[in-house]
């Protein structure tokens, strides 16, 4: 898997349990753990109420 934002990829099955992942506009994306925590808040941002 590559990450959406640095491009970092990882194949190891159990590393990626840390990885997040989003679809935007249809397309699955992955993110790193790296890029996951440096991008927490305006991920959360985007959520819906319902979910925080």
């Amino acid at each position: 898997m590559t990450c959406h934002l640095c491009g970092r990829e990882e194949h190891d099955a159990a590393a990626l349990l840390t990885w997040s992942t989003a679809t935007e506009g249809g397309r699955r994306r992955a993110f790193c753990d790296a890029c996951s925590r440096r991008h927490l808040r305006a991920m959360e941002g985007k959520l819906d109420s319902e979910h925080w």
